[in-house]
């Protein structure tokens, strides 16, 4: 095993960022949605909620350029291959110290069920919740520019976009305790290195040293 950089400081902060930002809306959004809960008064909520969802636009929108740039999108390109193995790992084999269908490398940090839920996230819930976000905010502006929408179905579906984050959320903590040991994921993520095979490491070392 060598330790090795796979994790860049970009990925870093915009991992974390991103992390930060969701759950901040996801409390500001339900507070508003939901006004029984009383974590904000009303006007706090919604500044925060704002103040959060063009942060989020924006940090979409530079990871987008970061991923483009460095080719760093092609992890995320699906493959049905292994997914039913990484189902039956996840499910059943962990729990029994089965091997990992799916060697982590370089080139590949993703397994095939990651690559398939990141990219639904990627190119489903977060362009929803982006796409009412907007709506909502500047809701009264295209009422006034002539467009008849609905308020109540704008939110429902904002509110569904919101659920399926907090479930991709709870599974993405779950996930973190699946490595070698039950931290070594969440160390990875904060300081980029990782443990990996010699063999996995060798024709992309230059990768790894990329900002």
């Amino acid at each position: 095993m060598k330790k090795v950089m796979v994790y860049k400081r970009f990925e870093r902060f915009w991992h974390w960022l991103q992390a930060l930002l969701i759950i901040l809306l996801a409390l500001t959004g339900f507070d508003i949605h939901y006004a029984q809960l009383h974590l904000f008064d009303f006007h706090m909520a919604h500044q925060i909620h704002q103040v959060c969802a063009w942060s989020f636009i924006v940090l979409v929108a530079f990871a987008i350029f970061w991923h483009i740039t460095t080719g760093e999108w092609k992890q995320y390109i699906p493959t049905r291959k292994y997914v039913g193995a990484m189902i039956q790992f996840y499910l059943v084999g962990i729990f029994k110290n089965a091997p990992h269908p799916v060697k982590k490398t370089l080139i590949s940090k993703l397994n095939p069920l990651q690559k398939l839920v990141y990219l639904g996230l990627k190119i489903l819930i977060i362009p929803v919740m982006v796409t009412t976000g907007l709506m909502l905010i500047y809701y009264n502006e295209l009422l006034a520019a002539g467009y008849n929408l609905s308020l109540g179905v704008l939110a429902t579906i904002h509110t569904i976009g919101a659920f399926g984050l907090m479930v991709f959320l709870a599974g993405h903590i779950y996930l973190i305790t699946t490595g070698h040991t039950p931290m070594s994921n969440l160390k990875a993520m904060i300081t980029g290195y990782e443990e990996l095979d010699e063999n996995d490491t060798q024709p992309t070392e230059s990768v790894a040293n990329q900002a």
